[in-house]
């Protein structure tokens, strides 16, 4: 099995997509919206695309607000992170209530797709003057609100027998580009860093986390969170979280340079494996090329993974919906 996740490029599985998960072996797939017209068709696609690569674990980022890929009429629209934030503000017990709500239902959506692993929450507290990358997919812009709330979207996620993932590790919310164009500059000393790490302290017990690609300068005057050993030393050893670690997409126009290259150094740095989100098929095959195979300590961490999935409820999803609703004040 490759430390690789990798995209598809369209609805249908085609033979060669088929031949490289086959020969490959990804430990997971993505899905994105050029992935999905109905729910038989994305059923059919998961199911032909586990079955050529003997992945378990398929991925879609699915926050709410602008960061949905299963819309209507497959999934309801969600509330952007921010707007329940606003709830917590006026009311801690209902925002908590409304964050556990969206986790539990997002992943109820996509379970019966065959998608077991939304991309949430995500845990970066935005500063004043910041790109609006992040913005209202924030929780708050404290790190207590942040924490608390993303991680009752966490255990949401998990009551409802899927894996989340936290994002972006160890913070996002202070880049003044967006990384899917180019590398954020975080000059901050160290100790103004801390306000970022908080949230990821306090959900360093989740099962999977996403890199940040931003370049700390405080930290690595060199290289890139994903690519840089201190930076992964960090989260491991200061941040505290030994669960499976994920790339940013790799494909992202943060990282610049050879993609197989990036690949390659993410991995020698301290992540567990690599993301790439595009579906082309020669970066796929690049980066296949490049990478080693997974590492003892990032089979352990799978294997963690894989055991941290819990049986499907039996309570009531349409009341919890319009319990959600209620909540948020309009239909969800």
């Amino acid at each position: 099995m490759a430390p690789l996740i990798v995209g598809l490029s369209g609805t249908r599985l085609s033979a060669r997509e088929a031949d490289y998960l086959g020969s490959v072996r990804p430990l997971g797939l993505i899905l994105f919206a050029r992935n999905i017209e109905t729910a038989a068709q994305v059923s059919a696609l998961v199911t032909d695309a586990v079955a050529a690569s003997g992945a378990d674990l398929v991925f879609v980022d699915q926050e709410g607000g602008r960061v949905q890929r299963v819309r209507p009429p497959l999934a309801p629209r969600y509330p952007a992170a921010a707007v329940i934030g606003a709830l917590y503000g006026r009311d801690a017990a209902q925002g908590l209530r409304a964050a556990w709500l969206a986790g539990r239902l997002i992943a109820s959506d996509l379970l019966p797709l065959g998608l077991n692993a939304p991309c949430l929450p995500v845990a970066d507290v935005p500063v004043p003057g910041a790109h609006d990358i992040i913005g209202d997919r924030a929780w708050g812009t404290t790190p207590e609100a942040v924490a608390a709330l993303a991680g009752a979207a966490a255990e949401g996620v998990l009551a409802a027998g899927a894996l989340p993932v936290v994002k972006h590790i160890p913070g996002h919310g202070r880049a003044g580009v967006d990384s899917h164009v180019s590398l954020p500059r975080v000059d901050a000393p160290r100790a103004a860093l801390e306000t970022d790490f908080a949230p990821f302290r306090a959900l360093s017990h989740l099962p999977m986390a996403m890199t940040a690609h931003v370049f700390y300068t405080s930290l690595d005057p060199a290289l890139p969170a994903t690519l840089s050993p201190a930076v992964i030393g960090l989260i491991r050893d200061d941040i505290g979280f030994d669960g499976l670690l994920m790339t940013d997409d790799i494909s992202m126009g943060a990282m610049g340079g050879s993609i197989a290259d990036n690949a390659r150094a993410a991995l020698a740095a301290g992540c567990d494996c690599v993301l790439h989100c595009n579906g082309r098929m020669d970066e796929m095959e690049r980066i296949a090329e490049a990478l080693p195979e997974m590492s003892p300590d990032a089979a352990r961490r799978l294997g963690r993974v894989k055991t941290a999935r819990r049986q499907p409820p039996e309570d009531d999803t349409a009341a919890l919906r319009r319990e959600f609703g209620a909540l948020l004040g309009a239909a969800a």
